[in-house]
């Protein structure tokens, strides 16, 4: 019975030691490639929703009552500065105007003969100076109805594109109804609202470099528009609801792509200090949030969590998570599992992001 004890013994210490080799030999296979963040300056591109307005964008208003009598463009036309667009029927001010001019003359002559009496002292200079002012005051009711007759003719202030019309042919307007809007879209005024922190990195990286101020449009179509545009203006103070502040950038638009009310995203490129910078192929997702796998010392790894404040072509911008000496596994993600040990080769950060496509374009 002993002599069976010890042969059992022998055979599971056998069995035992067996294991740990075979296990020992499977770690030994799995060689896996480790590196570590790459810490530095670098800019990213952020993208923010922006609004598209026309450089110039006015109300036509009828400055007289009247019926509209002609119109003389179409909707959506591009007019033309001091061209006509609608005509009020001039009738009424027509007859005005006849009739200022009608007195002007009559008064004129008041005043002519006024003044040969007063030069022959047969009347008072008081007389003469009360039909001078009657002769004004009739000059001025006519340059009065020759403006109100000018008003019946409604011009394009500058060259622009027309909306639609308020008013039809033949209906009566009043002073001061809308008949149309018109728009100088020549170049555009994109509006768009920009965090405090960025707004701050923004301002440091303008001081250092002009092009900080030049940014690009994304359209509705997710094409991106072909011209570059300018930050021109900042408002003055930040909402205290959504600490944001808003930017206008000005792009140009010679072709007349854009038009008023279109969305778009401005691109504006961010400098980032001191930056942590990872491959994309070193994460992995989990319910919507990206991990890695952190190699410890006793070469053991454990996922970790990590913010992802930009994300580039193949990389990443770490937020948080990670630091600059921590070792994340490359290659082989899918090989272990939270806690296994493992046999690795390290490969210095610069050198795997620069093999990466996007880096090397």
């Amino acid at each position: 019975m002993k002599r069976v004890f010890m042969l059992l013994s022998c055979g599971v210490l056998f069995y035992t030691t067996g294991c740990k080799e075979e296990k020992k030999e499977v770690e030994e296979q799995i060689k896996l490639v480790a590196t570590s963040p790459l810490q530095k300056d670098t800019t990213i591109t952020k993208e923010y929703v922006a609004q598209i307005h026309s450089f110039q964008r006015i109300e036509l208003r009828a400055l007289e009552k009247g019926y509209l009598e002609k119109i003389f463009v179409d909707e959506g036309q591009h007019v033309s500065q001091g061209q006509t667009m609608f005509q009020i029927k001039p009738t009424i001010y027509q007859a005005e105007l006849k009739k200022s001019q009608a007195e002007a003359n009559y008064v004129g002559l008041e005043y002519q003969n006024t003044k040969k009496l007063a030069d022959k002292n047969i009347v008072s200079g008081s007389e003469l100076a009360l039909a001078q002012a009657k002769y004004d005051k009739a000059n001025a009711d006519v340059s009065l109805a020759q403006t109100h007759l000018q008003f019946t003719t409604v011009k394009a202030p500058f060259s622009g594109i027309m909306d639609h019309f308020q008013g039809r042919l033949g209906s009566l307007v009043d002073e001061g109804d809308l008949l149309t809007t018109l728009s100088d879209n020549s170049k555009m005024w994109v509006y768009y609202n920009v965090p405090e922190a960025e707004y701050l990195a923004y301002k440091q990286h303008a001081k250092a470099s002009d092009k900080a101020t030049q940014v690009k449009l994304r359209m509705a179509n997710n094409e991106e528009f072909d011209k570059t545009g300018v930050v021109q203006t900042i408002e003055a103070d930040f909402n205290n609801e959504t600490g944001n502040i808003a930017f206008r950038a000005t792009f140009p638009n010679p072709d007349a792509l854009l038009r008023n009310g279109e969305t778009g995203s401005v691109l504006m490129t961010v400098p980032l200090k001191n930056a942590l910078i990872i491959p994309q192929k070193a994460t992995f997702e989990i319910l919507e949030k990206k991990y890695v796998f952190v190699v410890g010392k006793d070469n053991v790894v454990h996922q970790r969590e990590v913010g992802i404040a930009s994300e580039m072509p193949d990389l990443y911008i770490i937020t948080s998570g990670i630091t600059a000496n921590d070792r994340i596994l490359l290659e082989g993600l899918r090989k272990v599992k939270d806690g296994d040990k493992i046999s690795y080769d390290y490969k210095a950060p610069m050198t795997v992001i620069s093999h990466l496509k996007a880096y090397s374009e």
